[in-house]
């Protein structure tokens, strides 16, 4: 970033261009490969590609990368033509001299990946225009400073006026103002730390909060005259507890903070800071990823570099194994209640399992938040969840979130709001089955999950950690205030009337309810992940094979069944109870602790588009794991269905002799 941006006042450089992203892709080429330019003026909004998503900006392949310029290299690698060719080639932003770039509505859905917006930044683009923008897409883009517009404000600059920069940033709170008009967050956060800007006090006065909202204010650097209180849209800075990041991300934050901060720079509380060598394990077995290994390893040795520098956690993989799924180890090790927790994996909300307040951010904003210890928020609108009764037989928390997708996500009822789970029958819980609650809130586009703490949850940190009194583990809960205002409502739900349910191909929030389903018969049977891959998913997968031992039976033929350890723990335990041998002995292929199948990259994706799997992951998007068909499904469901070589719900006594198959 530079002192002088961005300017007071904006005007388009005649020296440079403005790229419109057209529905007519040959128009796009034309505008790289000729230089053809275009006028927003002679277009409409139906002339523009809507949805454009982040995987389209920067393909999985370019995520492999960590300095600002190679990102930019390939920037839209991922937008094809009808023939599967890209419209564009390698260098094509980054040389046609522009500065703005337009496209329609709902630019960059889908991940949230921070390299989507870097690639425009790095190739010389300051000015992004559409017709709206994904959330998360917009805040990576405030984050590096890019000014964001509508299109009747390029229309204006085209024409030749010059706009005022509070144009871009009114629509915004004050402190996401103070962000954008100081040149991201970077240089914002420097100006914080100095003194050389000072926040407004936040405006809410005392009131009820929702466990995210007093979780929130408990951490606020800004309260205002009545104390910490804060509302839904309260714009605030906060302090951060702690996080984590993995060998996708870190590379990007090492780099970051020494460009910034200089080579000495430090970090804010690193014994509760980590990283994690989990995501890319087994990528240097896997075919596709063959020209990427020497980048790959490029990201691990960073990792490493930053580990030493920093004196963080360090979860690094040990002879080729590692400790485990970088969720599933934090909630075990270091995530306490009341922690505030970011880290730069949109999975990260699994901890809110633990009573703690905790989602996923881009690596730019996890680099200014260890440095700085604090961290921008803006106070998310609460829905709650109140459980009651108990899931029948064959139903496990997998199914409770499955509907929850298909009824109250499908209809936005969840989106970037806090998930708020609580009730009798939330209590009738395990710890494990919480954590899988608030780990799906992702899938339901919530900003996070957080379940009510317990005594039961009490006990479960009592055993993880040394040195901690119950008395101190009580006195760290957070519940909910009487009368907190629930904008997104207080709803019900009769865990009885839960039934096994899937999701189908193609996107989590659309599900189906197995009876109903016709057969489907499938190759490939998974178990694991952040999801589906801790200590009570395993006993899921251990009940469904004990009984099919005892009626004489192994994987179906022509079904291969896959079980991945979320964490060594969780290894340990199943081998102590005798798991890890009954799966064995039932014909499954056990993979050691790590990810896998659920990003493309291990042991349990397809091969082929004509391939079905039923799986515990927690995505099910095209290509996510691999080119096949992927049912999202419960422990119970995949295992019952890896023996019967179709998708079948769970039921005790499915196995015996006299049943038959599918």
């Amino acid at each position: 970033m530079t002192q002088d941006w961005p300017p007071s006042e904006i005007q388009l450089d005649p020296d440079k261009r403005v790229l419109f992203l057209t529905k007519d892709l040959d128009l796009i080429r034309q505008q790289l490969n000729h230089g053809l330019d275009l006028r927003m003026q002679d277009l409409s909004v139906d002339d523009l590609i809507d949805d454009i998503n982040t995987d389209v900006m920067t393909p999985a392949w370019v995520c492999f990368r960590h300095r600002p310029e190679d990102i930019a290299l390939d920037a839209y690698a991922g937008l094809l033509d009808a023939d599967g060719r890209r419209v564009f080639a390698t260098r094509a932003l980054m040389d046609g001299k522009f500065e703005a770039i337009v496209s329609g509505f709902r630019k960059g859905t889908g991940s949230s990946r921070e390299t989507a917006a870097q690639c425009e930044r790095w190739s010389g683009v300051r000015y992004v225009f559409a017709a709206s923008f994904a959330p998360i897409h917009e805040r990576n883009n405030l984050n590096l400073g890019q000014l964001m517009g509508d299109h009747a404000m390029l229309t204006r600059l085209q024409a030749g006026e010059a706009l005022a920069l509070t144009e871009f940033s009114d629509r915004y709170d004050a402190v996401t103002r103070l962000i954008l008009e100081n040149g991201g967050l970077f240089p914002f956060s420097k100006r914080v730390a100095d003194g050389s800007i000072q926040l407004p006090a936040n405006a809410s006065g005392a009131r009820p909060m929702t466990m995210a909202e007093k979780m929130i204010a408990a951490k606020m650097l800004n309260p205002g005259a009545e104390g910490a209180y804060v509302a839904p849209g309260d714009a605030v800075l906060a302090h951060v507890d702690g996080g984590y990041s993995h060998e996708f991300t870190t590379a990007q934050v090492h780099s970051f903070l020494s460009e910034q901060f200089g080579a000495d720079y430090q970090v804010h509380n690193p014994d509760k800071l980590a990283v994690f060598e989990d995501h890319l394990l087994y990528a240097d077995e896997v075919a596709r990823f063959a020209p990427f290994v020497e980048q790959i390893q490029k990201l691990r040795d960073l990792q490493k570099e930053f580990q030493r520098h920093t004196g963080v956690r360090d979860y690094s993989a040990r002879d080729g194994v590692s400790p485990g799924i970088c969720h599933q180890v934090a909630r075990e090790e270091f995530v306490d209640p009341g922690d505030f927790i970011q880290a730069t994996d949109s999975h990260t909300c699994m901890g809110g399992g633990s009573n703690a307040l905790t989602y996923g951010v881009g690596a730019t904003e996890y680099a200014a938040l260890i440095h700085s210890g604090f961290t921008f928020v803006k106070v998310p609108e609460t829905i709650r969840f109140e459980l009651h009764g108990e899931l029948a037989a064959g139903c496990t928390a997998k199914d409770v979130m499955l509907h929850v997708l298909d009824t109250f996500a499908k209809r936005e009822d969840t989106l970037n709001r806090s998930m708020e789970f609580g009730g009798p029958g939330l209590a009738g819980m395990s710890l494990d089955e919480r954590a899988t609650l608030c780990n799906m809130a992702t899938e339901c586009t919530a900003r996070t999950g957080i379940c009510e703490g317990d005594e039961r949850l009490v006990e479960w940190l009592l055993e993880r950690r040394p040195g901690r009194s119950a008395e101190q583990i009580r006195a760290s809960l957070v519940a909910p205030d009487a009368g907190a205002e629930y904008v997104g409502g207080v709803h019900a739900v009769d865990l009885g009337a839960i039934v096994p349910m899937v999701a189908t191909p193609g996107d989590p929030t659309y599900g189906a309810t197995i009876a109903e389903m016709e057969a489907v018969v499938i190759d490939i049977a998974y178990g694991g992940s952040c999801t589906a891959g801790k200590i009570d998913d395993f006993a899921y997968y251990a009940e469904v094979c004990r009984a099919a031992l005892a009626a004489g039976r192994s994987v179906a033929d022509g079904v291969t069944f896959y079980i991945q350890y979320g964490s060594e723990a969780v290894q340990r335990h199943a081998q102590a109870q005798g798991w890890s041998e009954l799966f064995e002995r039932v014909g499954v292929v056990l993979i050691p602790p790590g990810c896998g199948a659920c990003i493309g990259c291990g042991p349990g994706v397809s091969e082929t588009p004509d391939q079905v799997t039923v799986s515990a992951i927690n995505r099910n998007f095209a290509g996510r794991s691999g080119p096949g068909q992927l049912y999202l499904a419960s422990p119970l469901t995949v295992a019952a269905s890896a023996f019967a070589g179709s998708i079948v719900a769970y039921r005790e006594g499915m196995f015996s002799a006299v049943e038959a198959v599918g």
